[in-house]
């Protein structure tokens, strides 16, 4: 495994943003001793399993040393570290993909070297696509400052929510007369398949598998040939619709009398046809302008068409069939948000969507609704980078990703916004990307203007949800980052490959 020095300046504040720093959900330190390579392997695995993280050799917990005292250094034992990079490609199944490795001198403040140069390592984890397990050593997971052995009915949840498995790919006792419909007909057409046995073309496509002598359609054949898929799966306590809100205002208001401009319209039948209602419904409603709560005037949503539909698209083909929870798209003032249930699969993440594009959680979904004779936008993958570049083009704000876990039924919500993004946007955007994080100061120097304007930027993008404040910063010594990076790991990660900030001290 290739481990990258870290140059010796760049190293040095590195560490001093580690010796305050307390173990997370994604940081954690371990002295290096013969015992340190097992607990090592269940942090990195279980890290792989949530979100990532970064694993810090050399370095004791802020509970047992503080200051330069918790610096022991690897030459504290580098034969364990020799043994925990040899057991990283052998001891994890499936294989995981090698973790980042970088070494970082600095001198140490603790242990017989004390005084002397030695390093710090990082191991850099970041979220898999797959659910690993240690041979004979279990499966793990990270919680808020530890690692968590899973049970067999975690591990197969955690497998779900990835996308290792697809509850589309499940068969369901629906009989299949039920799935004789129009849009069957028009599969048929599409695949230039002869109308014939039901049954032997379910199974030959794949839609379907024999279950104690009988045939049963899988779960994504309901969801794509069904009049009303929703009311057929409701029985498995599951939801396959959308549903369509259009609000007075900028914000949901809770109450007695929500702040709804009309009646929830929902949309039901075989997915193919979902798509098409939905995204002609919003379209409709957009066509049509919103009068500004409280103002009378009325104001244009000017996202790209072909964004509105792949958010629609997305949110159709990656939402989780297991739950019981509706697709929701919301129309506001200023925005739309499109929510869909579960969370992102594979190796997915709002940080890294843009870059990395949609994993699909249901192939089998995808791949059949291509065959229809007028096929959704289905990009295999880039229709998500499609989104950032046409919304960048209409000079709009990126589309926001956001993953709500802390939910009942966890959630990821695209929102559309409907602002002009000022072209301070893009320099702020890619200072953060290399960066981690935004400072007033930084606003500034980059944006060429003066403290009160960068002050009110700041305060407009923090308010559009753009950006959030770093946890534990004074007021004085404010810095932003985005959403998706609100924590020290990624502020971390960001600094290995790049220069020290202009702001560091």
């Amino acid at each position: 495994m290739t481990v990258q020095d870290i140059p010796a300046a760049s190293a040095a504040y590195i560490v001093g943003e580690l010796i305050p720093a307390r173990e997370s959900r994604t940081l954690e330190f371990k002295r290096v001793s013969g015992k340190m390579v097992g607990k090592a392997l269940e942090t990195i695995c279980a890290m792989a399993n949530a979100e990532g993280g970064v694993l810090v050799l050399g370095m004791a917990d802020l509970k047992e040393h503080q200051g330069a005292a918790r610096i022991f250094g690897i030459e504290e034992n580098p034969e364990a570290v020799d043994e925990l990079q040899r057991k990283l490609l052998t001891e994890l199944h499936p294989p995981l993909a090698p973790p980042a490795l970088y070494r970082l001198p600095h001198v140490l403040g603790n242990g017989p070297l004390r005084g002397k140069p030695g390093h710090v390592m990082l191991v850099a984890v970041t979220r898999s696509p797959a659910v690993h397990s240690i041979v004979a050593g279990g499966t793990y997971t990270r919680l808020d400052a530890g690692n968590w052995q899973m049970t067999a009915t975690e591990v197969t949840e955690l497998s779900y929510r990835r996308g290792v498995r697809s509850a589309a790919n499940e068969p369901v006792p629906v009989a299949l007369e039920r799935l004789r419909t129009d849009a069957w007909h028009r599969f048929l057409l599409g695949r230039g398949l002869k109308t014939g046995d039901m049954a032997d073309q379910l199974l030959r496509t794949g839609l379907a598998e024999t279950v104690a002598g009988a045939v049963m359609p899988r779960r994504a054949a309901v969801l794509l040939f069904a009049d009303e898929p929703g009311s057929l799966l409701a029985a498995q306590d599951a939801r396959a619709d959308i549903r369509l809100l259009v609000y007075d205002g900028k914000a949901v208001m809770p109450g007695a009398t929500p702040n709804l401009r009309k009646h929830p319209r929902t949309v039901r039948g075989p997915l193919i046809d979902q798509i098409d209602a939905a995204v002609t419904l919003v379209l409709d409603e957009l066509a049509q302008g919103l009068t500004l709560s409280g103002s009378g005037f009325k104001t244009q949503h000017v996202y790209p068409e072909r964004v509105i539909k792949e958010a629609i698209v997305n949110a159709v083909v990656h939402r989780d069939y297991r739950l019981n929870r509706d697709i929701f798209i919301r129309i506001f003032d200023d925005r739309i948000e499109v929510e869909s249930p579960g969370g992102f699969p594979g190796g997915i993440t709002p940080a890294n969507i843009a870059r990395a594009g949609s994993c699909a959680r249901n192939p089998l979904i995808a791949q059949n609704l291509r065959d229809f004779p007028v096929a959704p936008n289905i990009d295999a993958g880039e229709g998500v980078r499609m989104m950032f570049a046409e919304m960048a083009l209409a000079e709009l704000y990126p589309p926001q990703y956001r993953l709500q876990s802390d939910a009942a039924i966890e959630t990821v919500t695209v929102t559309l916004l409907n602002h002009k993004r000022p072209s301070a946007w893009d320099e702020v955007s890619d200072w953060i990307d290399r960066h981690g994080s935004i400072a007033n100061a930084d606003v500034v120097r980059i944006a060429k203007i003066d403290t009160l304007k960068a002050s009110k930027l700041l305060a407009s993008w923090r308010e559009q949800g753009l950006l959030v404040p770093l946890p534990g910063r004074g007021k004085r010594n404010m810095a932003y980052t985005r959403p998706t990076q609100g924590n020290e790991t990624a502020s971390l990660l960001s600094l290995l490959d790049d220069e020290v900030p202009d702001s560091a001290p």
